[in-house]
């Protein structure tokens, strides 16, 4: 974002038209906005530090380096930025960021320039060093807050004369994304759900236009705009890391020295914004005449940003691991599924269970996976460990009892049943393959009941083809995304049920199918479970981790409403008042939210639905990184010490129309603890008379009414319906008398 030159300050321009003033405005919204309607997980604390370790760090470096006078817009800029970006727990991470932002502008120049960008330079220092985390899926798809974004950025590029490079990086980036949907085949959707990201847009508006980390020429500025949209694509599409903007920015920040010897300028003053069109011939000559320079930035640029905001407007995005085959004309729906998913550096063992019910010689299963996958590397796993994890993790109802005018309670614990009845997964086809169709049959085991193919395929049709032939009916549109997955160099696990073995080893249900593998994709295939899908699914994560919690980085990931009271008798319904919240909250996020139900830390837990896993039970669902000794048994005291292993819980309803593309994820330093709680609260029904109980007996109507107000609020009921099985009605109206009212009785 727009930064001052550090050791060179210019001439302080006039008022208002210094262009970080309207910087400084429209990130301030921004932050308000993300704040109080998008709850934000920054704390007021962080904000003020972040912003007081900027200035005294500006102040420090203006003394230091005998700077005419002290300008704290620069200064603020950064810390707004940072505030609006890093997340971390730590204020001492916030004030480290600050410092490393403001202190590279006076430490790290080139011929009196500095060469990062400081908001950028601060948050991939603390990204790297896992001190700090950035949401990229905390603004959501909102369209109006896109076209606020593009209104705003627009405000500040062209009082800063950089709405070229913002337009460029937007064309090319956009562009490219695009191309790579072509390329793979992918329904446009996809590259629409991309570009519909907050963050994108901050960064092209308020990040890489910071006038003094920019190329001095127009065709220098668009050099480097195409090259930070290359190194972007590739980080997050070849190294599978979030943030790509962020890391494309820093790799090719170091290149404007070259940039502006090739494609020289005039430098750029706060003082008098200019596009630098310098005043010698340039071997690439885009430099505009100054008429067309006017008409470049009041029509041309208000035209771009009205055309995006409509574009966020207006745009629609038009799943479980898998899809599930079935044999001649059999229907399949895949309903609800629960996924868990170990995961430390790039070593990963996902186990997939399905609520699936019916003769299971019928269906089958098939997942992309990176990897040709070894029959070591596939397991049967037990589905008791994953119906613990499920209890240990389930949105929960909590009791408090008022004693003695409210001055203490006594905690007891209803939790929430399983919310649906599990079965593991199903299985898939095996025969040899036509060569002529292009599928290789990489390798193929008997695992458990299961027998398992690894497939490999040339191009989508022959596998769709040789699906077909062997008897199985793919829905349409299968073909479309198998594409997609082979050109992402995936491989494809097929697994069906061998009835003689799963006789023999005496099941009469599905048990959960476990792979492992290694992979730097952080990631669960999903689109493959909406193509035979009717109507929106269900989905548990339950993700397991070393350091902390975990989030969807393309989804915006939201917390549950938690701790909220609500009346009792709802102890008698809590399936069904879960069920409507949850679909509530579904409504409010435009049916597009990834929710969060849980994240603890493994070792205890507070309220407790049953007792954390064991040390054995953790390795059987892929905790490999754990300490034995410091492992919690069955039967043995909670210990204090930590298992190394954070739980998060997450809870989706996806289709093929809100949910486009694939769940991405990312590990965070966030260690929190956060679940889905829900509080009932009896009333205290003592005798005595005394001003407290007097005054207590007099609130609980309007506590009461509170509660139902809150239950409408959160499920969507009928509040008069609400009223009326509370029986609001019965209870007493609390007294308002005037104190003298109160000095007689009669």
């Amino acid at each position: 974002m727009g930064q001052n030159n550090g050791t060179n300050q210019p001439n302080q321009p006039v008022f208002w038209w210094d262009p970080r003033l309207y910087q400084i405005i429209s990130l301030t919204i921004l932050l308000l906005y993300g704040l109080f309607w998008l709850q934000f997980d920054v704390s007021i604390w962080q904000i003020a530090i972040t912003v007081g370790v900027a200035q005294l760090t500006q102040l420090a470096g203006t003394r230091y380096f005998n700077l005419p006078f002290f300008d704290p817009k620069s200064a603020l800029i950064s810390s707004l930025s940072l505030c609006l970006l890093l997340r971390t727990n730590d204020l001492a991470v916030a004030a480290l960021a600050a410092v490393i932002a403001i202190g590279s502008k006076f430490i790290i120049r080139w011929k009196d320039k500095h060469v990062f960008n400081p908001t950028n330079l601060a948050l991939v220092v603390i990204l790297a060093s896992g001190l700090g985390w950035i949401s990229p899926g905390q603004w959501g798809p909102v369209a109006w807050f896109g076209f606020l974004i593009a209104c705003l950025g627009s405000l500040v590029v062209t009082h800063a004369a950089r709405a070229d490079v913002t337009l460029a990086f937007l064309t090319f980036y956009v562009g490219l994304l695009f191309a790579r949907a072509l390329w793979l085949g992918d329904p446009l959707t996809i590259p629409l759900h991309q570009i519909e990201s907050g963050a994108l847009l901050i960064f092209s508006f308020f990040m890489i236009s910071d006038p003094k980390t920019t190329p001095d020429s127009r065709p220098g500025r668009i050099v480097y705009a195409l090259l930070i949209a290359l190194t972007a694509l590739y980080v997050q599409f070849g190294l599978y890391k979030p943030n790509g903007p962020l890391w494309g920015l820093i790799a090719c920040s170091p290149l404007v020295p070259l940039l502006d010897h090739l494609f020289p300028g005039v430098r750029y003053d706060w003082s008098k914004p200019t596009t630098g069109h310098a005043p010698v011939s340039l071997p690439l000559s885009l430099s505009l005449h100054p008429q067309k320079e006017v008409f470049m930035r009041h029509v041309i640029v208000p035209i771009f940003t009205f055309l995006i905001g409509l574009f966020l407007w207006s745009a629609e995005a038009s799943a479980f691991c898998g899809f599930y085959v079935g044999k001649a004309d059999t229907k399949l729906f895949n309903k609800a599924s629960e996924v868990v998913i170990a995961r430390q550096d790039n070593k990963t063992v996902i186990t997939m269970a399905n609520d699936f019910k019916g003769d299971v010689k019928k269906f089958a299963m098939v997942i992309p996976v990176p990897t040709v996958l070894g029959k070591d590397q596939i397991h049967v796993g037990d589905p008791t460990v994953l119906k613990h994890l499920a209890d240990y993790s389930a949105p929960r109802l909590v009791e408090y009892f008022d004693e003695n005018l409210c001055r203490h309670y006594e905690l007891m614990e209803d939790r929430m049943g399983s919310m649906k009845n599990m079965a593991p997964a199903s299985a898939s086809a095996k025969h040899e393959r036509d060569k002529a169709l292009g599928v290789t049959v990489e390798a193929q085991y008997t695992v458990g009941e299961y027998d398992i193919l690894i497939l490999s395929a040339k191009e989508s049709h022959g596998l769709e083809i040789w699906l077909s032939e062997n008897g199985y009916r793919i829905p349409l549109g299968t073909s479309t995304l198998l594409q997609s997955y082979l050109k992402n160099n995936m491989k494809f696990f097929v697994a069906r049920v061998n009835s003689v073995e799963q006789s023999k080893l005496g099941f009469t249900h599905l048990r959960p199918l476990q792979i492992a593998f290694e992979s730097p994709k952080f990631m669960l295939p999903i689109r493959l479970g909406t193509v035979n899908a009717e109507g929106a699914q269900e989905l548990f994560i339950y993700l397991l981790t070393k350091q902390g919690r975990v989030e969807t980085t393309n989804y915006r990931t939201v917390r549950l409403p938690e701790a909220q009271e609500i009346p009792l008798y709802v102890k008698d319904k809590f399936g069904d008042f879960y069920r409507d919240l949850f679909t509530e909250q579904v409504k409010r996020e435009s049916e597009r939210g990834v929710f969060l139900e849980y994240a603890w830390d493994m070792s205890w837990c507070d309220p407790c639905a049953t007792n954390p896993l064991s040390t054995e039970e953790l390795l059987s669902l892929g905790v490999f990184w754990q300490d034995n000794q410091n492992g919690i048994q069955r039967g043995q005291a909670l210990s204090p010490q930590g298992q190394k292993v954070f739980l998060t819980r997450l809870h989706v309803r996806y289709d093929a129309t809100h949910f486009p593309e694939d769940l991405m994820f990312q590990e965070t330093s966030d260690r929190s603890n956060f679940q889905a709680r829900y509080v009932l609260r009896h009333p205290w029904t003592g005798t005595e008379n005394c001003p407290a109980a007097t005054a207590y007996r007099q609130q609980l109507r309007d506590r009461s009414e509170r509660e139902a107000q809150t239950l409408a609020s959160l499920t969507g009921w009928n509040i008069g319906e609400i009223r009326k099985a509370m029986n609001l009605a019965s209870l007493p109206a609390g007294e308002d008398k005037k104190w003298y009212q109160r000095l007689w009785t009669n």
